[in-house]
């Protein structure tokens, strides 16, 4: 069965399958989703087809996992390692409305939603969800499984490290490091560096308190030793 699978039913994945299907370019197959009383049904005319591990009895079909919220941002990453599909087995998911430079580059199992604009030399690592009109400028880099919600803005030279999660309609500064598994508020205004694992908010931004359990569990993990994918 050729065509692409979306792993999750909830926003994400909804708003991706527009995307999909605005493209024109992959089959939608349907959406994988652990909750059985959506097995069977559509979504926004969109089959569920059953639980996430059945992924692994379409071979032939790409896959992307579109699942996290403010309140356990780090599911995508388990998520990915519980289901372990060769990274070829991903696919992208660019929005036709986005701008992606020529000289930018997007990782597998990402999805850029629509007015989104990566200017030049952008990064962005593999599982990354980008919400629609955010501006990636010169220079930033994305690490894997970070999710930048709609109408942030980041300056040049910005790295929003592994898992960061960067709420609606944030400005960062230019040439700041956002750590791991952070969280920024909406509309906050950035202007130092963010630790790992810290929550941060406000005009201007400050530490409000530690990352939930879920995000720290994921930091932890890391910093153990243990698996990255």
């Amino acid at each position: 069965m050729n065509g692409l699978v979306i792993i999750g039913a909830g926003g994400l994945a909804r708003e991706t399958a527009q995307a999909v299907r605005d493209a024109g370019e992959l089959t939608l197959l349907g959406h994988l989703d652990d909750n059985p009383a959506l097995h069977g049904t559509e979504v926004d005319g969109v089959p569920v087809l059953g639980g996430c591990d059945l992924i692994h009895e379409l071979p032939e079909a790409q896959a992307v996992v579109c699942v996290g919220s403010p309140r356990d941002y780090a599911s995508r990453a388990r998520l990915v390692r519980r289901l372990a599909l060769p990274e070829s087995r991903y696919a992208t998911v660019v929005h036709p409305t986005a701008v992606v430079s020529a000289t930018s580059r997007i990782g597998p199992g990402s999805v850029l939603l629509a007015h989104c604009v990566l200017t030049a030399a952008v990064r962005v690592g593999a599982h990354v969800a980008v919400m629609p009109q955010v501006v990636l400028t010169h220079d930033d880099e994305v690490a894997d499984f970070a999710t930048i919600a709609s109408g942030v803005r980041l300056g040049g030279s910005t790295r929003l490290e592994r898992g960061a999660y960067v709420g609606a309609g944030a400005l960062l500064r230019e040439g700041l490091v956002i750590g791991a598994w952070s969280l920024i508020g909406m509309g906050s205004t950035v202007l130092h560096d963010v630790p790992p694992g810290e929550v941060w908010a406000g005009n201007p931004a400050r530490l409000l308190r530690e990352a939930a359990a879920p995000a720290l569990d994921e930091l932890r993990t890391v910093q153990l030793g243990g698996p990255v994918s």
